[in-house]
């Protein structure tokens, strides 16, 4: 079974939100944005994908020419103007989502936040088989997982999306900010940042940040620089107990 066809058999109610529009994609441009026939232009949400020839190419092999239905959980656009939509081939018995094939087929990997818990369970399960099978961008180690103890790794990330994995060392809290420390020096290693008036959010999720200590955790987001390398973490969907998620 093809990837496309193993996304196409999976369950894929999560991220199914409400009808939003609907029309038949003309042009693609780059690896998650599409042009319809009424002029709008629409991005794909809940993904980052790296801009290379193949990923433009995934796209346009399962949108061209298709109508397709936009669903989203609120009205949204971005910068640019685009919409952001959850998109799904229209008139398939067996709902098919573009965002889950792209995932399934190793072209993308799920963005942060998600803003909901079935839609993020969904798209990281997609996201985790084509890692484990090494399809796509996943057979590249410049878009593998980094080690949170490397600096160099972490620092040829930075500025861009990244997920990085290690043991947390430490958990700290100070003037209203959680810090999980990935390294005995927080210069010399991830440190991740939650915000305190977050904290209940992430364990009613099941990620409460204090209990992240000594547990091999997987972070994605972006990697900025601050005395140290770091990633702001905002939505619970945005950490994994690697243990748990192979």
């Amino acid at each position: 079974m093809t990837a496309s066809a193993a996304a196409e058999g999976a369950p894929v109610a999560g991220c199914r939100f409400a009808l939003a529009g609907t029309g038949t994609v003309t042009a693609v441009k780059g690896g998650r944005s599409f042009v319809l026939d009424d002029g709008r232009e629409v991005r794909l949400a809940a993904l980052e994908v790296p801009s290379s020839p193949e990923a433009q190419a995934a796209l346009q092999a399962i949108v061209a020419g298709r109508a397709v239905e936009l669903r989203q959980q609120a009205a949204a656009t971005d910068r640019y103007g685009r919409l952001v939509a959850h998109v799904y081939l229209f008139g398939e018995g067996n709902p098919r989502s573009v965002g889950h094939d792209l995932l399934a087929q190793g072209h993308a990997r799920v963005a942060a936040p998600i803003g909901d818990k079935a839609c993020a369970a969904e798209l990281l399960a997609a996201e985790q088989a084509a890692r484990a099978a090494q399809r796509g961008l996943w057979s590249d180690p410049k878009h593998g997982i980094v080690a949170a103890e490397s600096l160099a790794d972490l620092a040829a990330g930075r500025g861009r999306f990244t997920l990085v994995e290690g043991r947390a060392v430490s958990v700290r809290e100070s003037g209203g900010t959680i810090y999980v420390n990935f390294g005995r020096r927080w210069s010399q290693a991830l440190t991740v940042t939650i915000l305190k008036r977050h904290e209940r959010m992430f364990t009613a999720a099941g990620i409460a940040p204090k209990a992240l200590e000594n547990r091999r955790v997987r972070v994605r987001g972006w990697l900025d620089e601050r005395s140290g390398p770091r990633i702001e973490v905002a939505s619970p969907e945005q950490i994994e107990i690697a243990e748990l998620n192979r």
